[in-house]
């Protein structure tokens, strides 16, 4: 059995021939490019969707929180700003840039991750691949280094 157009006009209709119209109106054209648009020269891939990055307006924030709660953690620790006297509020405002300086770095990972960077040593996201545990402690060692000895510092305010 060939695969065809049926024969459904039983009752005297127009008939169809076995290869379809016999009046071609306007011509038969072919399908694709022309022979003169079959040239060989270099096709160029173009991206659909433009890289995503960082613009300098979503990353401007994020810095000067950073520079802010950087200087609000190093002038009472570099100063002994708070008064003496047991005050502590010298500890206080080295506490909250510590915090500050925190926030902005994390706001800075999930931005430099939205757009698709990663920490050097991990897998990138989307790809299926776990991250190797040795870099994951060595990042978790170094995170915790910082933090203790930030800490100690400004146990060392009071």
């Amino acid at each position: 059995m060939e695969a065809g157009p049926r024969d459904t006009a039983h009752d005297g209709g127009e008939q169809l021939s076995p290869d379809g119209p016999d009046e071609a109106t306007g011509g038969v054209t072919d399908d694709g490019p022309g022979a003169d648009e079959m040239a060989p020269e270099a096709e160029v891939e173009v991206e659909l969707r433009p890289q995503r990055r960082l613009r300098i307006w979503q990353l401007a924030p994020i810095v000067v929180l950073a520079a802010v709660g950087s200087l609000m953690f190093a002038f009472p620790l570099a100063f002994e700003f708070g008064g003496g006297a047991g005050d502590g509020g010298g500890a206080v405002v080295a506490m909250l840039g510590l915090l500050i300086s925190c926030c902005a770095a994390g706001w800075g990972m999930m931005a430099a991750r939205r757009v698709g960077h990663t920490w050097p040593g991990l897998p990138e996201r989307g790809s299926g691949n776990r991250p190797d545990w040795r870099v994951v402690s060595a990042y978790t060692l170094l995170l915790l280094g910082a933090v203790a000895l930030a800490v100690w510092r400004v146990a060392r305010l009071r």
